[in-house]
């Protein structure tokens, strides 16, 4: 942003028409983020056999909601805001057309509306369409058209957000084709180059196998590949949730603690990694698949383990930056500066959590990565206690505690009680400990994941860590507190929204200490790197499929779809694990 900027001067001030994309976006994220930790204590409750006021049959129809409103749409959604925010912030330049702005918001939610509708529909029998599918939807489970049709028109507007985003960094670049790409800018922009190569993979899945399948228009896919499509781009979807948070730890973080960035470079490094690594480690997840050669798998985790340097590069100079700023206000001592930090601010305090958070998901994340450790924990509750220390934390609590700082930014009203925001991100930190850990304890014991009935008939949970029941009420204290945080957030953001606008919320994000001018050129060159991510993604993925398909065939060797409608939902269990493993025969 200019420098002769006036420091009091907001977003909202400077560009009114953005802001308001902006506020569209996080309130589309705050909807779906509602809905989704809704049916998350459900599930929750439910599992734990705490309250079960829904049948174990309506149980997944609750995952996948909760896994869809919030990994893919309350996500996906604030950091389109964040993104357009930061592009336009840096590049101190409104977006070249509006109209295109409003019409891939548009694309977006509309897709995720009918999405969500055909996972609602799965509550009634009134409607002949259900999508209990989780998450992670691949074959052999078969949802309604219409959810994968929404996920296809969901997609294509994230793909036109980053080619707006690109056209208004063009534009930029004709205005200033010598300086060097502002490093908000780099950051959204090698990010959308590591989504476009992620998301080739799921659209092929959605729009030439599920999508046909489930219109009818072919009569079997193969498990396997879309298995293996899902996480070529499940895997990198998690780091397109992370990087949003990256970005807000370098740039944002430090100005917050009163100090600056401590290397602009190293930030730039990290981003380049994230795209040349992020995409060809999917395998990691399919250990267990007996159609992938163990080679390709070790691939995989070799590949994996190459993610620990960008994820440690982070920690360092955030750390720095942190410290530095510490520094500043006069913090002294080895550990002395700690105690000088803004920790009463719910935005400093909220992100620095989540970091922590994160951290502790790095550890259980390399157990993931291991191909012998995996053998342990794969399909187990570990896996749902790892990415809730990621996604549910790192990714969600970074964005509601950045709200706190940007919300006034992009309306000119101040946050409704600071004291509120900061109880919230706290009790979310402590929520989230209870529940993660008692997840990774039963997974452990094996307790099984995606399941309303975790425990195993005749066997007895026998544990180090205490009562398979003591874990189960720690996972049900953790989640109800985690609810209580939710809406504490969501009122807080409702509350704010009713003040009147005023003068005087601007703050400025100060310059890093080593800056771009110290970082080399061909860190800017994002065609390069974009390039050398597809070459990667090539070699780590063509030879795994070619042999998926010259095994099973382009699309499988058959075996029914389950579910297909409504009326599955009365299939015994036993009927249902019939219909499952057919379809991987």
């Amino acid at each position: 942003m200019s420098e002769a900027a006036d420091a009091t001067a907001t977003f909202y001030d400077r560009f009114p028409e953005e802001a308001r994309i902006i506020r569209a976006s996080f309130l589309g994220a705050f909807l779906a983020f509602a809905i989704g930790t809704t049916f998350g204590i459900i599930q929750t409750l439910h599992r734990t056999g705490i309250a079960r006021p829904f049948s174990s049959v309506d149980y997944y129809t609750f995952l996948t909601a909760h896994g869809v409103f919030l990994v893919l749409s309350f996500t996906i959604f604030f950091l389109v805001g964040l993104f357009t925010w930061a592009l336009v912030r840096s590049l101190d330049r409104p977006l070249v057309d509006r109209r295109f702005t409003w019409a891939w918001y548009g694309l977006m939610a509309t897709g995720m509306t009918l999405t969500g509708i055909t996972i609602l529909a799965g509550f009634t029998s009134a409607v002949d369409m259900s999508a209990d599918v989780l998450f992670t939807f691949y074959a052999p489970l078969q949802a309604h058209s219409l959810f994968y049709g929404g996920l296809a028109v969901f997609l294509v507007g994230t793909w036109l957000a980053g080619l707006d985003w690109w056209r208004t960094f063009l534009a930029w670049r004709r205005e200033h084709p010598d300086e060097r790409i502002p490093l908000q800018a780099f950051m959204v922009l090698t990010t959308m180059i590591m989504w476009y190569i992620a998301t080739s993979a799921i659209a092929i899945s959605v729009l030439v196998f599920l999508l046909p399948w489930s219109l009818g228009l072919i009569d079997t896919v193969n498990p396997t590949l879309t298995r293996t499509l899902f996480w070529f781009f499940g895997h990198p979807v998690v780091y397109f949730w992370l990087m949003p948070a990256y970005l807000l730890w370098y740039t944002v973080l430090p100005s917050i603690a009163g100090g600056r960035l401590f290397s602009d470079p190293l930030a730039r490094v990290v981003f380049v990694l994230f795209l040349l690594l992020s995409t060809p480690v999917g395998i990691h997840h399919q250990y267990l698949d007996p159609g992938i050669a163990e080679g390709f798998k070790f691939v995989a985790m070799t590949n994996t383990m190459f993610l620990l340097l960008p994820s440690l590069l982070t920690a360092f100079t955030v750390v720095a930056s942190v410290e530095y700023g510490a520094r500043v206000r006069g913090g002294t001592g080895l550990f002395g500066w700690l105690r000088v930090l803004p920790w009463r601010d719910p935005a400093f305090t909220g992100m620095m959590l989540a970091g922590l958070m994160f951290a502790a998901g790095g550890f259980s994340g390399m157990v993931n990565a291991g191909m012998n450790i995996n053998y342990l924990i794969h399909n187990t509750i570990w896996v749902p206690g790892h990415f809730h220390l990621t996604v549910g934390t790192a990714v969600a609590l970074t964005f509601m505690a950045v709200t706190y700082w940007l919300w006034p930014q992009i309306t000119n009203k101040p946050i409704y009680s600071k004291p509120i925001g900061l109880a919230q991100v706290v009790l979310w930190f402590a929520g989230m400990a209870l529940m993660s850990n008692a997840m990774h304890a039963q997974g452990l014991l094996g307790t099984p994941r995606r399941t309303a009935e975790p425990e195993y008939a005749g066997f007895d949970y026998g544990t180090a860590f205490g009562g398979f029941q003591e874990l189960n009420l720690q996972i049900a204290v953790g989640g109800t507190i985690l609810f209580i945080s939710a809406m504490m957030f969501l009122s807080n953001v409702v509350l704010t929204m009713g003040n009147d606008r005023t003068d005087g919320l601007g703050v400025t994000i100060a310059e890093p200490i080593s800056g771009s001018d110290d970082a080399p050129l061909v860190l800017d060159n994002i065609r390069l790197w974009g390039g050398i991510a597809v070459l990667l993604v090539i070699l780590a993925y063509v030879l795994p499929i070619a042999a998926i398909i010259s095994r099973g065939g382009l699309f499988g060797p058959g075996g029914d779809a389950y579910p297909m409608m409504l009326e599955m939902g009365s299939r015994t269990a036993s009927q249902a694990i019939d219909a499952i493993t057919s379809g991987w025969s």
